[in-house]
């Protein structure tokens, strides 16, 4: 099996602010994949992706479609595996969209832990996995939590597929490993609505020009439709932050100085891992 370095995306879009509560008493969350650095089927591929999305979320018809039943995540799934299996074969799309969704449910019980409700994810082949959240977060460090927990268990997720590839030889692993480890770390660009940007703003918001800055670098590299569609949804966000009032803005941003200092410790954290993981995983795989 080949793998070459993956380009686009996990992503979470989210209307997080609880002033927006009077127009929208549900939230709901993408999450865009990392996948293998494409071809021109790939892009090819992503693009419709992204056209089928946009289209699917204006129209409603997506949502309207996989909610009828009781297995919508786990028909969602096959199609994903599906989808992914005519460019990386059954095993590799398999292990992927399993990856996907361990990595959803991080952010399903984190959120669940902080007493917001929460749907099990559903999948949208070549643009990500969707769950909604029943109620808005109170404050920043809500939110903060609700983000990591999804990369956080991604990463857990792609360190077992490691120990399951030193178990037995298999190179297999090292390679789902190794996606893992880069779809989790580009979830952690400081840029909302990507991970790394709903996490670093309870910090402050101020630091997603940062994301915005190395996302306009990365579509550069890869010209990435999917990042194309992040770029314009931090800018708006960026945008829409700073058009909020001082006094609310205040109090949604109006976190402890120890709970920040934890986040960023943590975010430090869990950026070092997936990186270090990415490094140690090219090792095995050079030369595949």
């Amino acid at each position: 099996m080949s793998l070459n370095q993956l380009h686009s995306v996990e992503q979470t879009t989210v209307d997080q602010k609880p002033h927006n509560q009077d127009r929208q008493e549900t939230a709901s969350v993408v999450t865009a994949e990392a996948e293998p650095r494409p071809t021109r089927g790939l892009r090819k591929f992503g693009s419709i992706g992204l056209i089928l999305f946009y289209v699917f979320s204006k129209l409603k018809y997506l949502g309207l479609i996989l909610q009828i039943g009781k297995f919508k995540t786990f028909f969602s799934m096959l199609i994903s595996i599906w989808a992914y299996a005519m460019l990386w074969g059954w095993s590799f799309a398999a292990g992927f969209v399993m990856l996907i969704f361990i990595h959803e449910m991080g952010h399903v019980l984190a959120l669940r832990m902080m007493g917001i409700p929460a749907s099990a994810p559903m999948f949208i082949p070549f643009v990500g996995a969707h769950i909604v959240m029943k109620k808005m977060p109170k404050d920043a460090f809500v939110e903060a939590v609700g983000a990591y927990g999804g990369p956080l268990l991604g990463t857990l997720g792609a360190i077992g597929c490691v120990g399951i590839g030193m178990a037995t030889g298999n190179l297999f692993w090292y390679a789902l490993a190794s996606s893992g480890f880069l779809l989790n770390l580009f979830n952690l660009l400081p840029i909302s609505p990507l991970d790394g940007g709903r996490i670093i703003g309870v910090i402050s918001p101020k630091l997603w020009v940062l994301g915005l800055l190395g996302a306009g670098w990365l579509f550069y590299l890869t010209w990435s439709p999917i990042i194309a569609l992040i770029l314009l949804l931090g800018s708006y966000q960026i945008y829409k932050s700073f058009k909020t009032s001082k006094t609310e803005r205040a109090q949604y941003y109006n976190v402890s100085l120890g709970k920040r200092i934890g986040v960023g410790v943590a975010f430090l954290f869990l950026l070092a891992v997936t990186s270090i993981g990415m490094v140690v995983m090219h090792g095995p795989l050079q030369g595949i």
